[in-house]
């Protein structure tokens, strides 16, 4: 604990750690700096796993996390439903799920509750590509967090869990 009572910052003075919680300083509020360190660590992880995804398979976050969303409903999902799972645009899922079909990893089939709609699956290479890539990258992702203890991860969760609900009270709130 620093003077004031409050923890010290284990990475305070790391003057080669600029990101996001650079700009903080002791007049913020503990709920900014609480975002910007989740903010932070979250990007850290996100930019790995963009360069190994690339490096490693050639493909691009986006386009994995449509092949996630995919993976777990065989029969396929609107482009809408896409959309609001991956939280990005239509045009931003036409355009990955374009790229996917090329390479044959998608397909686009006729949606059955609605012969005007139309559904995407993954094909059977794109779930023999997915497994592989998925396999890894939950390697890649235990690898990151192993430094950090199993009672610490399950804290975190509880506590990033209670924010969550909480957050989506406030959220139906305003709706």
């Amino acid at each position: 604990m620093d003077y004031d009572g409050r923890e010290e910052d284990p990475d305070a003075g790391m003057a080669a750690d600029l990101d996001l919680e650079s700009r903080l300083t002791d007049d913020h509020h503990q709920s900014l700096r609480l975002w910007l360190r989740m903010l932070s660590c979250t990007t850290r992880i996100e930019n790995e796993i963009r360069s190994r995804l690339r490096t490693t398979f050639g493909i691009t976050l986006p386009r994995f996390d449509l092949m996630a969303q995919l993976e777990r409903h065989p029969d396929g999902l609107r482009m809408g439903e896409l959309s609001k799972r991956m939280m990005v645009t239509g045009g931003n899922i036409t355009g990955i799920t374009d790229q996917l079909e090329r390479e044959a990893l998608v397909v686009r089939v006729q949606d059955v509750k609605d012969r005007r709609a139309s559904a995407v699956r993954l094909t059977e290479a794109g779930r023999a590509a997915f497994a592989e890539m998925a396999a890894v990258h939950e390697r890649w992702i235990e690898e990151m967090l192993a430094d950090v203890p199993v009672e610490d991860k399950a804290a975190m969760i509880a506590l990033l869990s209670t924010m969550k609900r909480k957050l989506r009270v406030e959220d139906s709130a305003e709706s």
